[in-house]
C-alpha cells in the first residue's frame, strides 16, 4: 500500500449512518471507495468499545478507523457500527448491559439490509474478539451475508477463556474465581463479594445477565453450523485469545481459511508475546498504527478473484 493510496482513503467522506433500534437508532459509520467495492460490517469487541475500536478501559488509537481506512485503500468498503445502548447508539436501549448476543446479531442483520437497500449484494461480517461470537450467531441466519471474517475470536466457550487469562492467579484466589465462573454457567448470580477484590469488576452484577448469555455459547458449534465462506485471523502475540482458539474455530468449519499474523497482538499491533508489559503497553498507545496485513488479508479474502 503506497502513501498516496492511504491519504487518497482518508480524504473519502464517511458517510454517518442510522437504522431503527428498539427503542431509538442505531448508529454507523461506512466507508465507500465505490459502489462495486464489497463491503464489511466491522462488530466490535467487548465492553464498551466504541466504532473506531477506542476503549475507556484502555484501548485507544482508533484501530478499527484505522482499519477501515487501509481497506479503503484497497477498494474495500467498511461499515463501523456503535453497539446499541452505547455512544451514539445509546438511546436503542435503556439499559446497554440489558444485551444478549442474539440481540447484537439482529442489528448486525439490519445493518446488512441497510447496506443491500445502499446497492451492496451482501455484507461481510467482521468481528473482532468477543464481536467474533456476534458475527457467527448472526451467519446462523445467512441471507444478505457474503461471509464470515473473525479476528482474535475465540474458539471455546468463554468459561474456558476465562479460566486460562486467570490462571496465573494464586491458587486461593483462583478456586474463588472458578467457583463464580461455574455458578454463572449455571444461570446463577454472583455475589461480587465471593470474589477477590480486584476481580469485582469482572463480576459485576450490572454485566451478569450478559455473562450468563456469553457462557452458553459455544463459538465452535456455531462455526460447524455455518456454510459461509470463512476466515480465520489470529496474531500468535494475542494475550486474550490463543492460536489454539483460531484453530478451534478453522478446525469446525468445512472449508475454513486459517492465517497466523507473527508479532501482531489482540489489538493488531506489533508486539512479542513474551513481553507481557510491552504488548499491553501498545493498546493505550495511540501514535502505534495497527499491522497492515490485517487489511491485506481481508481485503484478498474479499474481493473477488480475477
Amino acid at each position: 500500500m503506497t502513501l498516496f493510496a492511504l491519504a487518497a482513503a482518508a480524504t473519502l467522506a464517511a458517510a454517518e449512518l442510522s437504522i431503527p433500534g428498539p427503542k431509538g437508532p442505531l448508529a454507523a459509520t461506512l466507508t465507500d471507495p465505490g459502489r462495486r467495492a464489497p463491503a464489511i460490517i466491522l462488530i466490535p469487541g467487548s465492553g464498551p468499545t466504541d466504532r473506531n475500536g477506542d476503549n475507556p478501559l484502555g484501548v485507544s488509537g482508533g484501530i478499527y478507523r484505522q482499519l477501515a481506512t487501509q481497506l479503503a485503500a484497497q477498494r474495500v468498503a467498511t461499515l463501523r457500527i456503535d453497539k446499541r445502548g452505547m455512544f451514539a447508539s445509546k438511546a436503542a436501549i435503556a439499559n446497554g448491559n440489558d444485551v444478549t448476543i442474539a440481540a447484537y446479531a439482529a442489528d448486525v442483520r439490519g445493518w446488512a439490509r441497510l447496506l443491500r437497500q445502499r446497492g451492496k449484494p451482501c455484507a461481510w461480517l467482521a468481528g473482532h474478539s468477543e464481536g467474533g461470537l456476534v458475527a457467527l450467531a448472526a451467519a446462523q441466519n445467512p441471507k444478505m451475508i457474503c461471509g464470515l471474517i473473525l479476528l482474535a475470536a475465540p474458539g471455546r466457550r468463554l468459561g474456558a477463556v476465562l479460566r486460562e487469562q486467570l490462571k496465573s492467579l494464586p491458587a486461593a484466589k483462583f478456586g474463588l474465581a472458578d467457583a463464580a465462573i461455574a455458578k454463572l454457567e449455571r444461570r446463577q448470580r454472583v455475589d461480587p463479594a465471593s470474589v477477590p477484590p480486584e476481580l469485582r469488576p469482572v463480576f459485576n452484577p450490572a454485566v451478569q445477565g450478559y455473562m450468563i448469555d456469553l457462557l452458553s455459547i459455544d463459538p465452535a458449534a456455531l462455526a460447524a453450523r455455518t456454510r459461509l465462506p470463512m476466515i480465520v485471523i489470529q496474531g500468535d502475540a494475542d494475550l486474550q485469545v490463543t492460536v489454539a482458539d483460531a484453530r478451534a474455530l478453522a478446525a469446525a468449519h468445512r472449508g475454513a481459511r486459517l492465517v497466523i499474523l507473527p508479532n501482531v497482538n489482540h489489538v493488531w499491533k506489533s508486539a512479542t508475546a513474551g513481553d507481557r508489559v510491552g504488548n499491553l503497553a501498545t493498546y493505550g498507545n495511540p501514535a502505534l498504527a495497527i499491522d497492515p496485513a490485517v487489511a491485506t488479508t481481508i481485503a484478498r479474502f474479499v474481493k473477488p478473484r480475477r
